[in-house]
């Protein structure tokens, strides 16, 4: 009797320093993902206006990856990455998001925590200068998960965030764009933003912020401020953050199912990822970025671009658009 307690402690404590081992190898890993859209950006584009992108992608990049490298949440780099698009003009997201058909800014974002998979979002704001923000706030400091239109707006006045007046969103550029558009059938591609990241906890997030599509009907929402379409995560899969063609992203709940087909099927994220491209969605449709509870990534698309970027823990940071 004697034997055998003595053998159940001792494979006790051989399987504790077995656990404690695997912890510290997940908990010291950290990555970062972003995008700034999946689209038809011209592989001819002039090398100034190029380097413009990668260079907003990379100061991307290294905001998330301090956050992270110091042990700060996957919550926090997912805001305040978006936060510098949102504030970034070059990105269809805050500052230089596209326009109605009636000439206005309307914005959609939201965000998940994987670890209890709390989320917010908000839809069809037009004076909150950061819509990412509020989304955090609507998952932190409301009952609620979505808040819309003139509710939204009113929740910021509440939580002290910046206002800004509509004209703040709308860029010379993309009021020229918004012009040319009212005389072609042509639509603009500038590209919905978004990140997810693993922290070194082990946690995972999800964020996703755009001004939707260009000359869309005053009111319309995509997929980004739906939890399960545009944006998801869960600490037992994956963190997925999509851009593309709201309306398909919607009817096949991508972001979900990506994590539902790991759980259920027992795939990997990169075989979830393309079942879902094969099986769900059309040649042109979008694209996504994830990462999973082990720290593999991936950033897939199926149209001729999609900005891009990641950075981890094991030396790994690059941007790209089109290769």
């Amino acid at each position: 009797m004697k034997k055998i307690f003595l053998l159940c402690i001792f494979i006790l404590f051989i399987t504790n320093i077995y656990l404690n081992a695997q912890s510290v190898v997940t908990k010291g890993k950290y990555v970062l993902v972003i995008h700034g859209g999946a689209g038809g950006t011209d592989v001819n584009m002039p090398d100034s206006l190029k380097n413009i992108y990668l260079s907003s992608l990379q100061t991307a990049l290294r905001i998330g990856e301090e956050i992270l490298s110091n042990g700060g949440s996957s919550l926090d780099a997912v805001e305040n990455v978006i936060r510098y698009l949102e504030d970034n003009p070059d990105f269809n997201a805050g500052r230089g998001a596209v326009l109605t058909s009636e000439g206005k800014a309307e914005l959609d974002a939201s965000i998940m925590d994987g670890k209890d998979l709390s989320c917010g979002a908000v839809s069809n704001v037009k004076t909150v200068k950061n819509p990412i923000s509020l989304a955090r706030k609507v998952m932190e400091n409301s009952p609620h998960v979505l808040f819309t239109s003139e509710g939204a707006e009113s929740f910021a006045k509440q939580m002290n965030l910046e206002m800004v007046e509509n004209e703040y969103f709308i860029t010379p550029v993309v009021r020229e764009k918004f012009e040319q558009r009212k005389k072609t059938t042509e639509n603009d591609k500038k590209g919905t933003v978004g990140a997810v990241a693993l922290d070194k906890m082990g946690n995972l997030a999800a964020g996703t912020s755009t001004g939707g599509m260009m000359f869309k009907m005053p009111g319309r929402v995509g997929d980004v401020p739906i939890i399960g379409a545009g944006t998801y995560a869960d600490n037992r899969a994956c963190a997925v953050s999509c851009t593309g063609k709201g309306e398909q992203y919607i009817r096949h709940a991508v972001a979900f199912n990506v994590s539902a087909l790991m759980l259920y099927k027992k795939i990997t994220l990169s075989e979830a990822v393309k079942e879902i491209f094969t099986e769900r969605l059309r040649p042109n449709d979008g694209g996504l970025i994830a990462v999973d509870k082990d720290g593999n990534y991936i950033m897939h698309y199926n149209t001729k671009s999609m900005l891009r970027g990641v950075v981890n823990s094991e030396g790994v940071f690059e941007a790209k658009i089109w290769e």
